[in-house]
């Protein structure tokens, strides 16, 4: 799976271009399907041959940064699944999209 295609990679503000928002827009969202990893990216700009991507991540603990496109592509979770990108996401200010994604995991 590509996980940032050409038409995401075209519309992806780049690096920096939020950082004085209070409410940055996330446009793609990144998972581990067998690790609980999830990777809400809002900004990217290409450097030397890779992606390097800033968002919000949630793993071993919830926090803003910078993550390489390729370092992703290359993960797998314990059963050995790649990362993928969630072919359904709706992109949208980051309080509102962790608000659907926490009321999506509880059922609400």
């Amino acid at each position: 799976m590509d996980l940032l295609p050409l038409e995401l990679r075209k519309t992806l503000p780049s690096l920096y271009s939020q950082e004085s928002s209070s409410a940055p827009i996330v446009h793609a969202k990144l998972f581990t399907p067998d690790a609980g990893w999830t990777w809400f990216i809002t900004e990217g700009s290409e450097e030397d041959g890779d992606w390097l991507l800033f968002g919000y991540v949630i793993g071993l603990e919830e926090e803003w940064g910078y993550f390489l496109l390729s370092e992703i592509a290359s993960a797998q979770g314990p059963l050995g699944l790649p990362v993928e990108r969630d072919l359904w996401f709706q992109p949208g200010p980051i309080d509102e999209v962790l608000r659907r994604e926490c009321c999506r995991k509880c059922n609400r």
